[in-house]
């Protein structure tokens, strides 16, 4: 890499004297700016060593890797004359004179709890439509295929066992994963869950009626009658739990002495959460979740196919604001009691709004001349039919403007045939032209013609506009005034040099999917792909014999070079380097030759952990485009003496 040009192409695109401050950590640049509407994005996603960028905390990221960003960043201070900042620096600079968001900072914690949770309750919601597919009547004759069939019914009867299970415990999955984004013991928070949903208490479906009948059961104390009512199925009550939980661990763990913390910080935590929950939280956050839950149910009654077509409009310039990442939560509280309401209209209008966009940018790809943009469109197009639109929005449609637009009018017109049908789901499911399997059977038609006039409307508005507009296809393949090079390079023409290898643990701990992360750079494999885990121990190991490529300053991250070609990032925490390496210390430095299970460092787990810093150990293979796969071969235990991740090496036939 040429860093010299890439630091002044990354000047150019971010504007003349725009950055104010200027840090980096072990893969990414940190910038502060004076004016962010000046970067021209266009040129930094076109930067072959520009990984990826994005904002957060009033920082504008670029994403260069372990290894290069530190020289990068180097060459950019000389360039730009800024003066070099710390991470705290940094964020002092960042915060100062700018209002927190506190709508964003909500649905980003929102965000942050339901979508590691999501997959379950996908999962569960998948297997709700198959079981609707085999008991409703009149979807393939009048009678159920299980009334058809009777040799299936026990099948249908298991599949709904596994079906309703992560919503019937609703309350375990959010509690580990609140607690987890509160700062608690995860644990604990799954305990909490379980408490919500005993057998021992009313059914949280049945509490109403328990209380309109006096069947009710109640608890005397201080005075007070304290209804022993479950909480099956809901979301907001738990929420609350999981951050009182949270708040009261971290006060006793700074309060109580280390020698009694372990025993007595989960017993307190849990039996003060657990009055408050029953006496307090629980009865106000019920009548909350229930006047949410009937508020929308009245709204959508209300304005109808009208009001659906308006948020059909909406929906898609939501997700770029991240306001979508709230709607799980407000979705899961209307499934949960689908007797109730009857289901959810968000997912509809999602499926709608989805493949609006992905018919958009598959108009773009038959319009542009441009290999790169075709390239782009084409992939995006397929993956937003299949619900995951934000490369097709951000890398394609947003660029362009009017397939954007496009797109949210197909969405409209397709919103107000469902609304006028009232299409709504009952399970949670991928958002796309394969939807149908989380509607109701009875709408299922209906829903399918929905997606054709979304399709329809998206791509030929689009076409039609493009056509006439074909300036805006002209093939500009350019960076930074020199020929963009041709996409058909040979993969394998720089992975000679690889071999087949299996990493070792870099700590012990628990594996866990880097999806689960929470840190888009590593949980969307931003940096290459790996594993992460959560540690018993703050001991960190070398994975596999090699050369020692990076020891950070902060001392939170290594970057080993393996006798075998890989290139392994070992990152100790997320955000750690904030701490400036108090809670570390390191017995090795750059261009140390190690052996797999040396020790490299260490790290004072309960001193991240006080910190409000999140502990995860990521062990990413940065040079991962030079593997034909990699995999995680333990998901129960990451061991310095056992191997945890595989790497397959291409091999020309």
């Amino acid at each position: 890499m040429d860093y010299k040009k890439v630091a002044e192409e990354i000047n150019q695109a971010l504007g003349k004297d725009n950055i104010q401050a200027a840090a980096h950590c072990a893969t990414r640049l940190r910038l502060v700016l004076k004016d962010s509407s000046k970067v021209d994005q266009k040129a930094l996603d076109n930067n072959d060593a520009v990984k990826g960028t994005f904002e957060a905390n009033d920082q504008f990221q670029i994403i260069i890797g372990a290894g290069d960003v530190n020289n990068v960043y180097d060459e950019l201070i000389k360039i730009t004359h800024v003066k070099e900042a710390s991470t705290a620096d940094l964020k002092a600079v960042a915060a100062n004179g700018k209002k927190n968001n506190p709508i964003m900072a909500f649905i980003k914690v929102l965000s942050d709890i339901f979508v590691p949770i999501v997959p379950a309750l996908v999962a569960g919601g998948l297997l709700m439509a198959l079981n609707n597919v085999l008991t409703a009547q009149h979807l393939f004759g009048p009678q159920s295929i299980v009334e058809m069939f009777p040799a299936v019914t026990d099948i249908a009867s298991i599949i709904n066992l596994l079906a309703s299970a992560p919503f019937a415990f609703l309350p375990i999955l959010v509690g580990f994963s609140a607690t987890k984004r509160f700062g608690g013991n995860p644990y604990l928070g799954a305990a909490m869950g379980m408490v919500m949903v005993m057998p021992d208490l009313v059914n949280g479906y049945g509490v109403a009626n328990a209380i309109a009948e006096g069947s009710m059961n109640y608890w005397h104390i201080f005075g007070m009658n304290v209804a022993q009512a479950g909480y099956q199925g809901s979301v907001l009550p738990v929420l609350v739990v999981a951050w009182i939980l949270a708040t009261l661990e971290k006060f006793f763990h700074k309060r109580i002495p280390n020698a009694f913390d372990f025993t007595f910080t989960p017993m307190l935590s849990i039996i003060i959460t657990g009055f408050l929950t029953f006496i307090v939280v629980g009865p106000v956050m019920r009548i909350v979740s229930d006047g949410l839950t009937d508020g929308l149910v009245w709204l959508y009654n209300t304005t109808g196919a009208i009001g659906l077509g308006v948020f059909g409009l909406f929906y898609s310039p939501i997700v770029i604001t991240g306001l979508h990442q709230s709607f799980p939560a407000i979705e899961t509280t209307l499934l949960a009691d689908v007797a109730r309401t009857g289901g959810s209209f968000i997912f509809p209008v999602a499926s709608m709004a989805n493949v609006g966009q992905g018919a958009a940018t598959l108009a773009v790809m038959l319009l542009t001349k441009n290999k790169k943009q075709k390239s782009l469109a084409s992939s995006a197009s397929i993956s937003a039919m299949l619900g995951i639109t934000e490369p097709a929005i951000f890398g394609v449609n947003l660029k362009l403007k009017f397939p954007f637009i496009c797109g949210m009018i197909a969405s409209a017109v397709a919103c107000v045939f469902i609304g006028i049908f009232h299409v709504l789901s009952v399970a949670m499911g991928p958002a796309s032209v394969i939807g149908f399997i989380s509607i109701a059977p009875k709408s299922i038609p209906y829903f399918m013609i929905g997606i054709v006039i979304s399709i329809l409307v998206g791509f030929i508005t689009t076409y039609a506009y493009g056509k006439r507009h074909m300036a805006v296809f002209a093939d500009d393949d350019t960076r930074s005034g020199e020929a963009a090079v041709e996409i058909n390079e040979d993969p394998e023409a720089e992975n000679s040099s690889v071999e087949d290898e299996v990493l070792t643990g870099p700590v012990n701990g628990t594996p866990i999917s880097l999806k689960e992360v929470n840190d888009p750079v590593f949980a969307q494999e931003m940096m290459g792909k790996g594993v992460a885990v959560i540690p018993e121990k703050g001991i960190i190991y070398a994975p596999a014999d090699g050369e020692l490529t990076i020891v950070h300053d902060s001392k939170h991250a290594y970057g080993l070079k393996t006798s075998h070609g890989a290139e392994v990032l070992i990152h100790i925490g997320i955000d750690t380097i904030k701490l400036n390496g108090e809670a570390f210390e390191t017995n090795k430095k750059y261009g140390d030759l190690v052996k797999k299970g040396d020790i490299l460092g260490t790290v004072d787990l309960d001193a991240i952990k006080k910190a409000g810093f999140d502990s995860t150990v990521m062990m990413i293979v940065t040079n991962t485009n030079d593997y034909e796969s990699i995999e995680v071969i333990d998901t129960l235990t990451a061991d310095r003496n056992q191997g945890l991740l595989a790497l397959s090496a291409h091999y020309e036939n």
